[in-house]
């Protein structure tokens, strides 16, 4: 499939931060795996390499957004469709030799404590995944509270266990922590 260069410059970048976070990645690297001039990266983005950062934190969100949004209405129960989820993370870091991290994770914990584009990009990231199980939960028939809590939760332990596996190269952290949430959501089900 044929991408033009902006899209190139945002698919190399997010696949750049995943492998080596924010910090780590320059935007001459992020012009060069995407195939781009240093020129054509600064035509797209003249913020540079925030700019660039946070275009590719929401392509990532994006990706992921998209493998939640599958899993979730994948399975008609909740439970089930979490661990699905959990599962399929699991494979694809497995498939990608532990490199193909969340994106999103890696430039949140680089950016601690500043009120950068790219710590608000992560944010929204977070807030979006969180309202897709969030959503998936209320048409289960969970309360609103409930609901937002198990959301928070859900992404928030599945962020956590997707850094552990990739630190013990091991699908096994994702696929305990999505038995574990399946068996959380079971016990607040209505």
């Amino acid at each position: 499939m044929q991408t033009n260069t902006r899209d190139r410059i945002v698919v190399a970048a997010a696949r750049l931060l995943q492998r080596q976070g924010y910090i780590g990645t320059g935007i001459k690297q992020i012009a060069q795996e995407a195939q781009a001039t240093l020129g054509s990266v600064y035509h797209f983005f003249p913020g540079g390499k925030e700019a660039v950062g946070v275009a590719a934190i929401k392509h990532g969100a994006e990706e992921f957004g998209t493998l939640l949004r599958e899993a979730l209405d994948g399975e008609e129960d909740p439970a089930e469709a979490v661990e699905a989820c959990a599962r399929q993370l699991a494979h694809e870091l497995s498939e990608s030799d532990w490199i193909e991290g969340c994106p999103v994770t890696a430039a949140a914990l680089e950016t601690l404590g500043t009120d950068s584009e790219i710590q608000r990009a992560c944010a929204d990231a977070l807030r979006s995944w969180e309202q897709l199980v969030h959503d998936k939960l209320l048409r289960c028939g969970f309360p609103a509270p409930s609901a937002r809590e198990l959301a928070v939760t859900i992404v928030c332990a599945l962020e956590g266990a997707e850094v552990t596996a990739q630190v013990d190269r091991s699908e096994e952290p994702l696929r305990m922590v999505g038995r574990q949430l399946a068996r959380l959501v079971r016990s607040h089900a209505i």
